[in-house]
This record gives structure tokens, sequence and C-alpha cells, in this order.
């Protein structure tokens, strides 16, 4: 064999294996991501957000059920889901038995697209140039999703501002309806959330820069969003080669400041779509946020709401 052939056949083998990893291995690999991140006001306790996002849920997938309800184990403060949590239309009760013991915590969502349409074949080179030509899937339950998720006490912000007493972390919350979509009408949330809150906390589902700054422009101390799953295939020591929204791909997952004042996480999430079921150098992911005052002297530190400050006193 010459060295052409062995090149060929080297190359074949290494890619073959590539793929059987990317999509036997690593989409299951089950991953806890933690970060720490100074928003909340001088002498504020810690505060745990579970932050989870694009589970992509179909019928089956028992070890993603199973490892997302084990996450209940952590005892999050607060638990905020950003959307995409279906691929099919009988999958509601496959994300209600995964989020059940989470459902028993504090949370807030919003909806992404795969929350509204399934997903559908798509040539992946489409993802390395941006096109606004969508077709959508087969419509799916999301009123049913929504009415279980709120039956159990979760709040949706979905255009809507919610504010919530986190034991005694006083959040103030407002959340779009998802921008890939263009469904995103932040005029119905603009004006800030107020300054009697310790959180300001954004949510939307995809990261589009539009409704970044809008947030930032707002007050917000933290925006929380899904959508890119980190890039879903990452070369080492480059990174994401997409986002698939407006977003930069250094910014494709985990934590970043968004102008002087706001914090931005993106979470990887935790599936893809049955018609792209690989990743690599990108394992599923949920998010485990504590949210803790800057420290004492740093820029950018909170004071605490006059309003608290009468409280403790």
């Amino acid at each position: 064999m010459n060295s052409w052939a062995r090149f060929v056949v080297g190359a074949t083998t290494t890619g073959v294996a590539t793929i059987a990893y990317a999509a036997g291995v690593e989409r299951r690999r089950w991953t806890l991501r933690e970060a720490t991140l100074p928003v909340l006001p001088v002498g504020s306790r810690p505060l745990r957000i579970l932050h989870i996002s694009d589970l992509h849920m179909t019928p089956g997938q028992a070890s993603k059920q199973r490892w997302v309800a084990e996450l209940a184990a952590l005892k999050p403060d607060l638990v905020v889901n950003t959307g995409d949590n279906l691929s099919h239309a009988r999958a509601v009760p496959n994300v209600v038995a995964a989020l059940g013991p989470l459902l028993e915590r504090p949370g807030l969502f919003v909806f992404g697209s795969n929350d509204y349409f399934g997903p559908t074949p798509k040539n992946p080179l489409r993802y390395l140039r941006r096109t606004e030509r969508r077709i959508h899937g087969e419509p799916l339950p999301w009123r049913d999703l929504r009415a279980a998720l709120v039956e159990r006490g979760w709040e949706d912000a979905t255009h809507s501002r919610v504010t919530l007493d986190v034991d005694g972390i006083r959040v103030a919350a407002a959340g779009v309806d998802d921008p890939h979509l263009s469904l995103d009408r932040y005029d119905r949330i603009a004006g800030g959330p107020g300054t009697n809150a310790d959180l300001r906390l954004g949510l939307t589902h995809s990261p589009e820069p539009r409704v970044l700054d809008a947030f930032a422009a707002d007050g917000y101390d933290l925006v929380l969003a899904g959508h890119t799953h980190g890039g879903q295939l990452r070369v080492p020591g480059i990174g994401a080669l997409v986002t698939n929204c407006g977003l930069d791909r250094s910014r494709a997952r985990g934590a970043s400041r968004w102008g002087a004042h706001t914090w931005l996480h993106v979470s990887a999430g935790l599936g893809t779509s049955p018609f792209a079921p690989v990743r690599f150098a990108c394992p599923p992911e949920a998010s485990l946020l504590t949210l803790v005052p800057p420290p004492i002297g740093s820029q950018g530190q909170k004071t605490t709401p006059a309003s608290a400050a009468a409280d403790v006193g």
C-alpha cells in the first residue's frame, strides 16, 4: 500500500471513529457545568440557579430523563428553563417526567422554536451560512407543556414581568418569546424591572444581540439563554464554528459580559435534533450558577436596595 492509500485509509478510519464517538458516546455524556457570577448586592447570601435548556426530548431517552431528574439533588434555589424542550409530538410526558422533582422548586421558563414546531431534516452546510429561510416541522403541543409546568408552580416569563421571593432574595424576571422565529416583542416588557429587586433576570431562548442589548439597556444583571447547543460540533483549539444566531462564536456557551453591567449565560443544552444526533467536544450540559455579590471595592459593585436595607434594620 503506497503512502497516499495509507493516508486515505487513515483519514477514513479517523472520520468514522469520530462520528461514532460523537453519535454514540458524547451526545449522552451528561455534564454539569458550574460557574460563579458576581451579580448580587453586597451583603446578599449566594443564590443558586439551575439553568436547563434544549432538552429536545423524544419518547424514550431514559438516560436523559434520569439524569435531569437527579439534578434535583442539587437543591437549587431557582430553576430556569430557556426552551426547546420538545422534538416529538408525544414527548410532553417525557419532559414532565424528567423535570418532575425540579418542578417542586421555584421555576421560570420561556419557550423556543422546538416547543412550537418539530425539527426537520436540514443540510448541515446551511448552518455555515446565515439564511432567513426556515422550514417548520409539525406543530408541537406547547400548550400542553405550558399547562403542565404552570400547574406545578413554574412561572411563564414570556412577555411578562415576574417577581419572586427566593428565600429572601427578590428576583425581578422578564422574558421574550423566541427571537429565532422573530416572535420577540421586547416592547411588552420594556422599561426595566424596577429598583427594588436584588436580582434583575432576563430570559430568552435565542441570544440574539438585539434582545441582549435591550435587556442590558434596561439594567438587567443577568440574561439566560440557550439555542446555540454550544456550537454542537466544536473544534479543539478553535471552539464553536457556528451559533445559529447573531451571537458571536466566542459566546456560544458559558458566561460572558454583555456591556458594562450585564452578564450573559448561554447553555449548550442537553439535546440535539433527532436528524443530527451528534456532539463533539461539546457534551450535553445543565449549568449550576452560583450568584454572589462582587468582591468588596470592585468596579460595578451593587448596593443593597433601599427597601431591603429597611427590612434589615
